[in-house]
This record gives structure tokens, C-alpha cells and sequence, in this order.
């Protein structure tokens, strides 16, 4: 118990910054409940419908879409509005849609199940839009520059303990029960996971100094900075003068990251029940590996960070997810399977916790939300490409060659993170 309360009351955080740290900390805790349970079997759950590569890949193309066309119009309607009550309801409005998921079977046959899931996401990516974009806003307003590295490398260790949990507790949840109530249950797990997340954003508050120094970039009410121009053209709106700044070079490097990244998300499935035959509790054991380790490399990453920087991080572990595709592509036992998800989550570690700070160190803090709004848009952008380009691929050159083309690609993207961004 004392080792817990260390973890989540640290001596050393100011008291000023405990409790955002603290909800930031139980915030990724329940949101691990939901991506352990509902989202992490919702590519499988459509597998076992009888989706098809084309389909899945459209369960992440869909929301990536809505986001290309929503992402600048969600950064203007975030500089509008107080970036940690914008995030909130809008996680609210997001979040209630994985209800919805639990009552497919009750109402449609599989194939309309396939495609009801499908509707709901796309209603779902509405406010996920503006959520992603303001939740990158609200962490950099909420935790100091200084932290930032710390609390990541916390919110991961969360992430992989709950995720851990949930992913063998509904893996051998749904061996237990018939199809598809099994799945039933876990969608409504995941959706009381995703509510509890919500509860802790409501109490995360942007530091008063951020708020302060963000007050002082505005120009004053009233003065012609901050009138209206009745020209403003389509260019101005859409922020294209971001692509004249540095920022340009991080941009184009996480795109050709997100790309090779979302190019191998829709045949991990696929490849799952079609080629190594694994059942549900297979799944759910590997992802308990993946995140076991995730765990693991968490607690050295801010280490990692110190000797080095978080570009530096990335790059080695974007290098490192080469290797997860690259691996699967050959095996065909289930301890194979097992083996590659430890590797994986070790380098995702790196990843997952420096690849945040690493953008936010490039957005200039008194114009976040534009720049953010733009990465969004290369994020779902590649989300887009990808889930549809992944299934043509393997349809075109097989699963298994597919898998190793998307390993090299990741290679040499961490390579450019590096050498470019």
C-alpha cells in the first residue's frame, strides 16, 4: 500500500500539481479497462462475424476519415473554448457510443452487426475528433515541460498493469461463455471503463500559470488583432503557414511513421484467427505479454529520455516495431505468437511514452492547438491510407509478405525520425 501511494503521491511533484497528476494516472487506468475489453477485441469480435479484410480495415478507416475532414474545424472550435471542459464533454458524447456496441446482437444478424458496429464508430469519431486534439492540448497545459517524461512513463505503467488484467480477465471471459453473449459483457465492461475515464478528465485542470501565459499571446479585447477580418481567405483558415516551419520536418517523419504503423493494424487479425488458428484466451494472453513488458520498459523510459531525447527515443522504437511484423510473418505456433508480443511491448514502451513529448517539444505552446489540429490529420490520414491500403496489399502479395513489407517500412521510417525530425 505504501509502495501505491509513492507511485501516485510522489514527494518530489509540488503539491500544486498532485492532483492532475494523480487523475491523470486513474484517467489512463479506466481508459485501460476499455481498450483491454472492448476495443481490444473489436477487430476480432468482427472477425468471428465473418468480416472481411476489407471490412475490418473500414472499422479504422471510417473514423479516420471524419477526422481528415473535422480536425481543423475541431482545432477553431477548441481556441474558443476551455481546453479541459471541451475535452470532458466531448469524451462524454464519444464514450457513450461503446454502449451502444453491447446491443448489436440483440438486433441485427452478423453481417448487420458488422455494419452496425461500423455506423457507431463513424457517429463515434464526431467527438473523438475534438477529443484527440484536446486531450494532447489539455496534458501539455496540465503537466509542466519537466514532468511531462514522468508522468508518460506513469500513465504507461497504468496502462499495461489495467491492461494486463482486463486483457486475460475477458480472454478467458469470452471462453466462458456462448457467443455472442460473451461479447456482450464485455463490450458493457468496456463501457463502464470508459465513463469511470471520464469522471477523472473532469477534474484535470490546466495549470494557472499555462492559463496565465496563454492570456498574455492573446492580444486584448478589442484591439485590431483581434478583429474579425472580414478576408480571411481559405488559406488562413486552414493554417497552411505550419507547413513553412520546422514543424514541417516532424510532421512528414511521423506521417511516414503513422502510415507504416496503420499499414499492419488490419492484418494482425486477420493473420490471428486465420492463420495461427489462436482462440480468444490466446489473444488475451499475448496482449497481457505485450503489456507486461510495456510495463517493464515504462519504468526506464524517463532514464532513456534523460540520456539521450524523446526524438531519439521514438526513432530507436519506431526501429524496434520494425521487428513485430517482420516476426509474425514467419511464425506459426501459438509461444511464437507469445515471444513477438514481449518484444513488441518493450519497444512500444519507448514509443508510446516519448513519441508525445517528442511533438509537443516542436508545437510552439501560444498556437498548440493548430499545430496539433495538423497532426491529427497526418495521424488519420495514415489511419485512413493504411487501413484501406493494408488489405489490398495482402490480397495482392499474401498476408505474410504484406507483414514483412510493413516491417521494413517501420525500419526506415524510425530511421528518418531520427535523422530528419
Amino acid at each position: 500500500m505504501k509502495l501505491l501511494r509513492r507511485f501516485f503521491v510522489n514527494p518530489a511533484v509540488p503539491v500544486e500539481y498532485r492532483a492532475n497528476f494523480i487523475h491523470f494516472y486513474l484517467d489512463i487506468g479506466w481508459y485501460a479497462l476499455l481498450a483491454g475489453s472492448s476495443l481490444n477485441f473489436q477487430n476480432v469480435y468482427a472477425a468471428r462475424l465473418g468480416a472481411s479484410s476489407f471490412q475490418i480495415g473500414l472499422l479504422g478507416a471510417i473514423p479516420a476519415l471524419v477526422s481528415l475532414l473535422l480536425a481543423i474545424p475541431a482545432g477553431f472550435w477548441l481556441v474558443k473554448r476551455p481546453v479541459d471542459r471541451a475535452v470532458f464533454w466531448t469524451s462524454v458524447v464519444y464514450r457513450l457510443g461503446f454502449l451502444l456496441w453491447a446491443f448489436l446482437p440483440w438486433v441485427f444478424n452478423e453481417q448487420g452487426q458488422i455494419w452496425g458496429l461500423t455506423g457507431i464508430i463513424f457517429l463515434q469519431a464526431i467527438p473523438l475528433t475534438a477529443l484527440g486534439v484536446g486531450f494532447n492540448a489539455l496534458f501539455a497545459s496540465a503537466v509542466p515541460t519537466e514532468w511531462r517524461a514522468s508522468v508518460a512513463a506513469k500513465r504507461n505503467i497504468v496502462l499495461s498493469v489495467v491492461f494486463m488484467g482486463a486483457s486475460l480477465g475477458t480472454g478467458w471471459l469470452l471462453e466462458q461463455l456462448p457467443f455472442p453473449f460473451n461479447y456482450q459483457v464485455i463490450f458493457f465492461i468496456g463501457f463502464l471503463g470508459a465513463a469511470m475515464s471520464s469522471v477523472h478528465l473532469y477534474f484535470i485542470r490546466p495549470l494557472p500559470e499555462t492559463e496565465n501565459n496563454a492570456e498574455r499571446s492573446q492580444p486584448e479585447p478589442g484591439s485590431p488583432e483581434n478583429q474579425p477580418s472580414p478576408r480571411l481567405g481559405l488559406k488562413n483558415s486552414l493554417r497552411l503557414d505550419i507547413w513553412k516551419t520546422p514543424f514541417r520536418a516532424t510532421l512528414l517523419v511521423l506521417l511516414f511513421f503513422h502510415l507504416s504503423q496503420f499499414l499492419a493494424i488490419p492484418l494482425f487479425p486477420i493473420y490471428f484467427v486465420n492463420e495461427l488458428g489462436l482462440t480468444d484466451e490466446h489473444i488475451g494472453i499475448g496482449t497481457a505479454l505485450f503489456y507486461l513488458t510495456v510495463l517493464i520498459g515504462s519504468t526506464q523510459l524517463s532514464r532513456l529520455v534523460r540520456k539521450s531525447s524523446h526524438k531519439a527515443v521514438t526513432g530507436w522504437g519506431v526501429v524496434g516495431m520494425s521487428l513485430y511484423p517482420f516476426f509474425l510473418a514467419f511464425s506459426s505456433q501459438v509461444w511464437e505468437y507469445y515471444a513477438i508480443s514481449i518484444l513488441g511491448g518493450l519497444v512500444w514502451a519507448m514509443v508510446g511514452g516519448a513519441q508525445l513529448n517528442y511533438l509537443l517539444e516542436a508545437c510552439p505552446p501560444q498556437d498548440r492547438p493548430a499545430y496539433l489540429a495538423w497532426y491529427t490529420i497526418v495521424l488519420n490520414a495514415c489511419a485512413l491510407a493504411g487501413s484501406l491500403l493494408g488489405p489490398l496489399m495482402a490480397a495482392a502479395v499474401g498476408i505474410s509478405l504484406a507483414l514483412v513489407a510493413t516491417g521494413i517500412l517501420r525500419g526506415l521510417a524510425g530511421a528518418a525520425i531520427l535523422k530528419w525530425g
